[in-house]
C-alpha cells in the first residue's frame, strides 16, 4: 500500500533543514508540492564540495529535493536553492531577533517543524556551564521561539507544529544530561502548546530512536562550531531531536557502530525493528502529523520498537 500527501500551495518550514534528518523532511514535504523554507546558521554547500576538497552530497543523499547552486530571491529574506523549490534563509535560531527575521519574510504559513538540535558529548562533571546553557538553548528554547512567533500564522492557516524529539528524552540520557532534559522539556512543552492552542493549531512529537543519515553530511549545528561526530555519547542512543543524529550529533551508516563500541554487527540486533531509522522513517511520521485531522498532543515513536534490553541477551547468552 502507498500513502500520497499533496501540500500543494502549503508553506512549510524546517529548522536546521539543510543537512541529515532535516534535509529528508524538507525534502520530503516539497516531493509532496509544498513551498519549504529551511533555515540553518550556514548555507548548505553546493552538491560535491566537501572538506579538503573532497566530494560528497552537498545537503542530502541525491535525489533529495535540493539542487547545486543558489540564487538570491529579491525580497524573500533568504536564497533559493535553485531548481529545487527549497528557500534557505540564514538564521540562528537560538536568537530571537534571528526568529523574528526568520519568521517576518512568510505571507503564510502552514507547518512548523522544529528540527534543530543536538549536543556533543557532555558529562555533567567538569564542562563548561555556559555549553550546557547553550545545549539547553538549543533543544528547548529555540523551538518554543520559533513557535511563539509561528502562532500567528499557523492560526490563520489552521496548521501544524511538529517537534522532532529524542528518545534520550524519554530515558537516562548519561553523557548528555542536559541534551535528555531539554529534550523532556522539549516533548512536554508540546503537549503544553496542543492544549493551549487547540483547535486552531495542532501540536505534535515525533520522538527519534537511533538513526542513520545514510552518509548525509553531518549537520551544521548552530550551536557548535567543533566537527560532528557521527556517534552517540558512551551510554546514550537515539538522535538529536533535530534529527540530527545522535546525542552527539549526527549518524551516518559508516559510523553508528560507535554506539555500540564498534561493533556494527550490533546494530540490527539491539534495535528491534533489525535496523536504524532514516531520514525517510522520520518524514513519513512528519508528513501524516502535519496533514489535518484530529490528532495533538501525541509523540509519535520512530525508533523500531526502542532499543532491546541488555538483559535479554544476557539471559540467551547472546552477547559478549
Amino acid at each position: 500500500m502507498t500513502v500520497t500527501y499533496d501540500y500543494t500551495g502549503k508553506s512549510v518550514l524546517v529548522t536546521g533543514g539543510t543537512r541529515g534528518i532535516g534535509a529528508g523532511i524538507a525534502a520530503a514535504f516539497r516531493a509532496a508540492g509544498a513551498e519549504v523554507t529551511v533555515c540553518a546558521r550556514t548555507a548548505p554547500e553546493p552538491r560535491g564540495a566537501g572538506a579538503h576538497g573532497s566530494a560528497r552530497a552537498g545537503v542530502g543523499p541525491p535525489g533529495n529535493g535540493f539542487a547545486q547552486a543558489e540564487v538570491g530571491v529579491p525580497g524573500g529574506g533568504g536564497r533559493r536553492l535553485a531548481q529545487a523549490g527549497v528557500r534557505f534563509v540564514r538564521a540562528d535560531v537560538r536568537v530571537p531577533e534571528d526568529v523574528e527575521r526568520l519568521l517576518a519574510g512568510f505571507d503564510r504559513l502552514d507547518v512548523v517543524v522544529n528540527n534543530a538540535g543536538g549536543s556533543p558529548p557532555a558529562p555533567l562533571e567538569g564542562t563548561s556551564p555556559r555549553l550546557h546553557a547553550r545545549v539547553i538553548e538549543l533543544n528547548l528554547t529555540a523551538p518554543l521561539l520559533v513557535s511563539q512567533r509561528a502562532y500567528p500564522l499557523l492560526a490563520a492557516s489552521g496548521g501544524a507544529v511538529i517537534m522532532i524529539g529524542s528518545a534520550s528524552g524519554a530515558r537516562p540520557s548519561p553523557g548528555t544530561s542536559a541534551y535528555g532534559a531539554a529534550k523532556a522539556g522539549l516533548h512536554h512543552l508540546a503537549r503544553c502548546l496542543a492544549a493551549e492552542w487547540a483547535p486552531r493549531v495542532r501540536v505534535n512529537t515525533v520522538v527519534v530512536g537511533l538513526a542513520t543519515t545514510l552518509d548525509t553530511p553531518a549537520f551544521d549545528n548552530p550551536a557548535f562550531d567543533t566537527p560532528a561526530v557521527d556517534t552517540p555519547a558512551p551510554g546514550t542512543s537515539g538522535p538529536g531531536a533535530s534529527g540530527y543524529g545522535t546525542p552527539a550529533r549526527e549518524a551516518s551508516a559508516r559510523d553508528a557502530s560507535g554506539h555500540y563500541g564498534g561493533r556494527s554487527d550490533l546494530d540490527g540486533r539491539a534495535i528491534p525493528a533489525g535496523r536504524m531509522a532514516t531520514p525517510a522513517d522520520v518524514a513519513r511520521a512528519c508528513l501524516w502529523l502535519a496533514a489535518p485531522g484530529y490528532v495533538t498532543g501525541a509523540e509519535v515513536r520512530v525508533d523500531g520498537g526502542g532499543e532491546i534490553p541488555a538483559w535479554r541477551h544476557l539471559v540467551s547468552g547472546d552477547i559478549s
